[in-house]
């Protein structure tokens, strides 16, 4: 763990709820043909938990990416629906961070699986990103 690692601790989480809107839909993204929530949107909602989890408790001028998403989409969300995205620390390692990830539909599991993400610091990696 690093200093800026310090306040995320195993067992913190963060639950957001979305609104399943034509622009998240399988049909709009032309990952699938039809209107209900896309893997890819379901993923968004996941990082968007996991991203606002670690700001909370990150020092200022430290944020975090995402590095490895690993997700099962187990049944479908309609347009409209209500949704629930749940991003949960697992464990840190120096400065990458393991979330566990869901996805609920009312009581139903509609996804599932592990996300990490990196802590960095934001003025160093935009300096290293513009080359």
């Amino acid at each position: 763990m690093s200093d800026a690692t310090a306040g995320l601790t195993p067992g913190l989480y963060k639950q957001l709820d979305f609104t399943v809107a034509a622009e998240h839909t399988a049909a709009h993204l032309g990952s699938g043909t039809v209107g209900v929530l896309s893997t890819p949107s379901m993923i968004l909602f996941m990082e968007i938990a996991a991203r606002q989890l670690l700001d909370e408790h990150l020092p200022e001028g430290f944020s975090s990416v995402g590095t490895r998403v690993d997700v099962r989409h187990k049944a479908a969300a309609p347009l409209k629906a209500e949704v629930q995205a749940r991003a949960e620390i697992e464990r840190v390692e120096r400065l990458t961070v393991f979330l566990a990830v869901q996805c609920t539909f009312g009581d139903r599991l509609i996804g599932v699986g592990q996300h990490e993400r990196f802590v960095i610091d934001v003025e160093r990696f935009l300096k290293r990103a513009s080359g």
